[in-house]
């Protein structure tokens, strides 16, 4: 069977500083023409990975390919990633306007009439310098310049998380407007799952360098349910299941398992749904998981 086509491919990639790794052995695929949420704690590894895809860091292990391609080793292989840092980042002393003339200088694929376009219905005045502009503001301003690039893939590492909810949310509208007119793969890391719920179809949990999970979003909330049940009667969780987390809340014990809805035999335990949150939270924090970790999530990753 032919692999499907992923516009990320990292295989045991990992990067080091010092005595410290950021990222290690982690071994991943980004679907193309998908809009991928990329979550996990702090420290797992998120923004360097996405570090690495754009050509900013070098690896020191593993491989990554990028859109057929290894990261930045060229104009052609830098044109098909566009990338919005967490910090949007834009030049304060330049206008609006000056950005949009600076990305058609640099762009080979730069679409004017795109940047235009965005700039006009997002109401920013083209003569207003950027570091007069909201921080809402720059975030537009930033989606813009990354979308009339017309890349293959578009990276947004954490691009709302300084912006207050109202401007989160019209920034995520736009970006959603935006996927509706322009056929690309984006990857978007993210601490606030409702952002990705929100805006993603695929979504990759990435813990330790580690992917727990990889598919499409309705697919993980199918997979995975609740068990609750007395702590002194342990569920009979079926064969084929997985155990991601257990807790404890007095007398009562709580399963996150992923699997078909468990039919435990036992009418003291009870099987419901989960949200998206719940789901990627007992990845993250899982403290007692009775299996183990390695792939713990193959049947639920698209291939």
């Amino acid at each position: 069977m032919t692999a499907a086509p992923a516009a990320l491919r990292a295989r045991g990639l990992g990067k080091k500083y010092r005595h410290h790794w950021a990222l290690s052995d982690c071994t991943l695929d980004v679907p193309a023409g998908r809009v991928v949420g990329l979550v996990g704690p702090n420290g797992a590894g998120k923004s360097t990975l996405l570090n690495l895809a754009t050509g900013m860091l070098a690896p020191t292990t593993g491989t990554i390919e990028v859109c057929g391609g290894r990261p930045a080793t060229g104009p052609a292989q830098l044109a098909k990633v566009g990338y919005v840092a967490q910090d949007t980042p834009t030049y304060a002393a330049l206008t609006v306007a000056e950005h949009l003339t600076l990305g058609a200088r640099l762009n080979p694929r730069w679409d004017a009439a795109l940047a235009r376009d965005r700039i006009h219905r997002i109401g920013l005045d083209p003569g207003q310098r950027a570091g007069r502009l909201s921080g809402g503001q720059r975030a537009q301003l930033a989606l813009a310049l990354g979308l009339a690039k017309r890349p293959e893939l578009l990276v947004l590492d954490e691009p709302v998380a300084a912006l207050d909810p109202l401007a989160r949310r019209e920034f995520l509208d736009d970006l959603t407007a935006a996927l509706d007119e322009q056929e690309l793969t984006v990857l978007l890391s993210s601490h606030l799952v409702s952002d990705v719920e929100r805006v993603c179809d695929h979504v990759i949990v990435l813990v330790d360098s580690q992917v727990q999970v990889s598919a499409g979003t309705s697919d993980v909330i199918a997979g995975h349910h609740r068990l609750t049940g007395p702590v002194n009667a342990p569920a009979d969780v079926p064969s084929g299941h997985h155990i991601v987390s257990t807790s404890h809340v007095g007398g009562q014990a709580t399963l996150v398992v992923r699997g078909a809805v468990p039919a435990t035999g036992d009418p003291a335990w009870t099987a419901g749904p989960l949200s998206l949150e719940d789901i990627i939270l007992a990845y993250i924090g899982q403290t007692d998981t009775p299996t183990p970790r390695t792939r713990p999530t193959a049947d639920l990753e698209t291939r």
